[in-house]
């Protein structure tokens, strides 16, 4: 990776670009014979005592523009914008000619060609006869001191660019990384990075991805942080209010981002609960997948025992799963060792302080209630949720499964109002409320 030499970056012009994220002021540069630019926010009034959050960003047109998952360079490109504009101060320095770690669209995709029969990204590059990074950083340097950032916070999981960058002159004060999943599809790209380009193996600092890609970390340490007895639930709806359309058909109402951010729910708690309902038309496995932890043990609610033995809850041991049956079940009911049947009073919709006690007993005491709607609106109206994590999708339709409802009261007045906390999911919104929050802080 070539640091050193001086060349000038000339800006040619200035004009604005407004993006999903909000609008930047983007600047042209000419650096050599090379086009480049800039989108900036904040320049003109940084905030006081805060320093520039700073992106160098080397081009990628599969992944930019193509969405291609082979690498996360489409996805670090938009949570950066999200980040910096969210932080208010800095900068995204969209770097030409550096397709490949600097060997060009065409030699990248031999390389591609290449890793597809089992080489890596470095021997890839190697066997074409070029470096593993034949990226420079002299023409970012150079706009980043024309715009007056010569300290600044370095979004980036490469230390050599750090390095890079503090030997032309441009102070990192500090280098942060963003909290953008990896895929199955680059697993193996970003680990070759890690071991052999020494990228970040763990994150220096994990910002919130503005809601890209699972809540905003501080989200997940409020919880982990609020002790061995806690019930939540989450649920996602339409706009307008419904969990699923009037065939019961609800894959895909929120999108990806939403789904990760379940199973981090799933992965902070002891217990996921669901009704009846949900099993029979969803067959959810309940686990954790998309995010590291442990399994939580499953719990179906099911007053008459309606749910299939080939119900994948019942059926695969990937977790122990408790079977909440009514006075009234059938007696023969089967399923896997990994299923503990336990019996409950009445045949009627369980009392839902009744499932707290019963896992309590257990020493299940962090609970998610993931669903259906009646369910999560069972336990809000009997006063046994301490936070509620409900995702609205941008979708409308008319009519269908509903998500929460709740008895209204005659009054505004007398609605209940928790205190909300929002943030984006891609392009859903969550609303968690904290149901136990104290009146003077609503």
């Amino acid at each position: 990776m070539s640091k050193s030499t001086t060349v000038v970056a000339e800006r040619v012009t200035t004009t604005v670009l407004p993006t999903r994220h909000g609008e930047f002021a983007m600047h042209g540069y000419l650096v050599g014979d090379t086009e480049m630019v800039a989108l900036t926010v904040g320049l003109d009034a940084p905030p006081a005592g805060e320093l520039p959050w700073v992106r160098v960003h080397s081009e990628c047109l599969t992944g930019d523009a193509f969405g291609s998952l082979r690498c996360d360079c489409g996805e670090q490109l938009q949570a950066a914008l999200a980040a910096i504009m969210e932080h208010g101060y800095g900068a995204l320095i969209y770097a030409l000619g550096h397709e490949g770690r600097g060997i060009g669209l065409l030699e990248k995709l031999k390389a591609y060609a290449l890793q597809d029969q089992g080489f890596d990204t470095v021997d890839a590059n190697l066997a074409l006869g070029h470096p593993a990074d034949a990226r420079r950083y002299d023409g970012a340097a150079a706009m980043l001191r024309d715009l007056g950032l010569d300290r600044i916070v370095l979004i980036s999981a490469n230390p050599a660019k750090e390095e890079a960058l503090a030997e032309l002159g441009v102070q990192v004060v500090g280098r942060l990384r963003l909290g953008v999943p990896d895929r199955p599809q680059n697993v193996g790209y970003l680990n070759t990075k890690r071991k052999r380009m020494r990228h970040d193996s763990a994150p220096t600092e994990v910002i919130p991805a503005t809601g890209l890609f699972g809540g905003p970390q501080e989200v997940y340490d409020d919880l982990t942080a609020a002790g061995p007895q806690l019930v939540i639930a989450q649920l996602g709806q339409s706009a307008d209010g419904f969990i699923a359309t009037h065939t019961g058909e609800s894959a895909g109402l929120t999108g990806a981002e939403d789904h990760r951010h379940l199973h981090r729910l799933r992965s902070l708690v002891d217990a996921v609960v669901v009704g009846a309902a949900t099993v029979v038309a969803d067959d959810p496995r309940l686990t954790v997948r998309e995010v590291k932890g442990d399994n939580p043990v499953r719990v179906v609610a099911d007053p008459r025992g309606r749910v299939a033995p080939t119900a994948s809850v019942l059926r695969d041991p990937e977790a122990p799963t408790l079977w909440l049956v009514g006075a009234s079940a059938p007696t023969d009911l089967t399923a896997g060792p990994h299923v503990e049947i336990v019996r409950l009073p009445g045949d009627g919709p369980f009392d839902p302080a009744a499932i707290v006690d019963v896992l309590a007993r257990r020493g299940l005491g962090r609970v998610l209630v993931e669903g259906g709607g009646r369910l999560v609106s069972a336990f809000l109206a009997a006063g046994q949720l301490d936070r509620l994590f409900l995702t609205i999708a941008p979708i409308l339709l008319g009519e269908g499964v509903p998500g929460v409802r709740l008895t209204g009261p005659e009054a505004l007045a007398d609605a209940v109002r928790p205190r909300p906390r929002s943030f984006r999911l891609g392009q859903d919104l969550c609303f968690e409320f904290n149901l136990r929050a104290p009146a003077d802080a609503r």
